[in-house]
């Protein structure tokens, strides 16, 4: 799922390999200092509703059209960062498995996740944040990738294992810097498999945008994904073993790229 839209400071604020390491499911990889590395979705909503939370968010609400949708804001006044959860855009409704996630995957409504996604953009904009990217899995890093098309304010974008479809956007008219991250086991067919990876490098390199397209030997769908729940469930479905050497590698190039298109 999408995991975070991000400011200079506040990527410099979060990002480091120490809380990099093992990111929770839903909360993805974006762990602030003080949250613990077993946090679930409902312990990070709690945190952010809660006064006394050690965890430095703060909750807002984002207006566009006729909606609004919460989020969470991270780092400094000047230039914070969003975590953007799940229930966001699904509007509080959270996919508690294999099927169901796979449900609301199929169910989502793309065109308005982007145009969430864009007021988030925005939002940073107009409250400090000089530039912004965006980071996603699975289907986040789909929505990442139409981000670039999509949402002319992005200024960086770093996908894992995702690609949007050609009705949603077209890679070759990408406007922002693509770095992608894919399993070369990865069985999602037209999704995020090598040939889908291959494929989005072909476009990539059309667009004549500066681009990385990354494939890692021996590792399947949801690599990255080092919650006990995220392991379990890839022994559960008969994939590899979690490859420390590339989840590392990863957060290697993703800080470099982020750091290269963002700094000020």
């Amino acid at each position: 799922m999408l995991a975070a839209i991000l400011s200079p400071s506040s990527a410099r604020r979060v990002f480091t390999p120490t809380t990099l390491h093992k990111p929770p499911t839903t909360f993805s990889f974006l762990r602030p200092f003080s949250l613990p590395l077993s946090a679930s979705r409902f312990q990070v909503r709690a945190m952010a509703d809660s006064a006394s939370a050690p965890a430095p968010f703060k909750k807002i609400a984002i207006h566009r059209d006729d909606t609004t949708f919460d989020a969470y804001v991270v780092g400094k006044e000047d230039a914070p960062g969003i975590v953007v959860l799940q229930e966001c855009l699904y509007r509080g409704k959270v996919g508690l498995d294999v099927a169901e996630a796979q449900h609301l995957m199929e169910g989502l409504d793309w065109q308005g996740a982007v145009k969430d996604i864009r007021a988030s953009v925005n939002w940073l904009k107009a409250n400090g944040s000089k530039k912004v990217g965006i980071t996603g899995f699975c289907m986040g890093g789909a929505l990442s990738i139409a981000s670039s098309v999509l949402v002319p304010e992005v200024d960086a974008v770093v996908a894992f294992y995702g690609v949007p479809s050609s009705e949603l956007a077209d890679p070759a008219q990408a406007k922002a810097p693509v770095q992608a991250h894919f399993g070369e086991l990865d069985n999602f067919v037209g999704f995020s498999d090598v040939t889908a990876a291959k494929a989005l490098e072909e476009k990539l390199k059309a667009s004549g945008i500066p681009y990385e397209v990354h494939i890692y030997p021996g590792n399947a769908h949801a690599f990255m994904n080092r919650s006990d729940e995220g392991v379990k469930r890839r022994k559960s479905m008969g994939m590899p073993d979690e490859d420390e050497a590339a989840v590392e590698l990863a957060w290697s190039r993703f800080k470099t790229w982020m750091t290269r298109y963002l700094s000020a």
